[in-house]
């Protein structure tokens, strides 16, 4: 099922501006400059090594930037340049931004003494100190929403990894965030168990959430994408709307990965 999304028309939610970032002598991102506006499915393609997950986890300074500046709905933050000095958030403001920014990783980082409802109503109470009752509501909504229903009082072992990540992603939504994060959300599932995450994350994207997404479906990209970056060598290489950054790629690097891996992906699929 395809998912009909009108053209985003908001402003940045999210900008990166110049931001680069070296793990020693090794380069991860160079002076990417990228704009997220508001209700809009960014997709980012690439090789692995190309930085796509590292710049997800500078959005919420799981890493810190060496250079460049990140807004976060129009403001400057974490580190930044003002009146010509460099200035860091403080701890307390740096967990503000984090609470408005859903993310979900490879691997699903569940609590394992927790349940389901445990997991996804955690955060809602000891963070945003909400009233238990209100955040047991929406978490049994948010079970309902991703298709667990039956699965409340299951622990994570109890569960297939489809089902776990789906629990992560219901996690995310309980903090009511403005954008969300998806870093490869699949990589870890079986093939049979792809679909039921991807169908949660389709259904978001009709709703107008605002979502950045690494990922190596190109199906998903193509299909549900407003607009897809590739990325190579920790640069944006290219970036425009789905069908024709696939049909047409500008770039002879973008041309290349895209025959490499939908040449590959043919051949999976005669093969089963």
């Amino acid at each position: 099922m395809e998912v009909e999304i009108s053209a985003p028309s908001g402003p940045p939610i999210l900008k990166f501006e110049g931001v680069s970032k070296s793990y020693g002598p090794l380069k991860v991102l160079r002076d990417v400059t990228l704009e997220i506006r508001t209700g809009e499915v960014v997709c980012i393609i690439g090789p692995s090594g190309a930085g796509k997950s590292t710049l997800l986890a500078c959005v919420n300074h799981l890493e810190s930037i060496d250079a460049g500046t990140i807004y976060f709905e129009g403001q400057p933050v974490y580190r930044y340049l003002r009146n010509g000095r460099v200035v860091s958030d403080p701890e307390r403001r740096i967990e503000q931004i984090r609470a408005e920014i859903g993310m979900v990783f490879q691997s699903f980082n569940l609590f394992p003494h927790l349940t389901a409802l445990g997991n996804i109503i955690e955060a809602p109470i000891h963070v945003r100190r909400e009233p238990p009752k209100a955040a047991r509501e929406r978490g049994l909504a948010l079970l309902g929403k991703v298709g667990l229903s039956d699965k409340t009082d299951a622990y994570p072992h109890q569960l297939s990894g489809g089902q776990q990540q789906r629990v992560a992603i219901a996690r995310a939504l309980a903090m009511q965030p403005k954008l969300m994060l998806f870093d490869e959300a699949t990589s870890a599932l079986d093939p049979e168990l792809v679909g039921e995450v991807l169908r949660v994350m389709r259904e978001l994207a009709g709703e107008g959430m605002t979502m950045v997404v690494v990922t190596h479906e190109m199906d998903f990209a193509r299909d549900v994408a407003d607009r897809v970056v590739f990325m190579a060598d920790g640069m944006v290489v290219e970036e425009g709307l789905p069908e024709i950054l696939f049909s047409k790629p500008g770039n002879p690097r973008t041309r290349q990965f895209l025959q490499t891996v939908l040449n590959r992906n043919g051949r999976s699929e005669a093969q089963n």
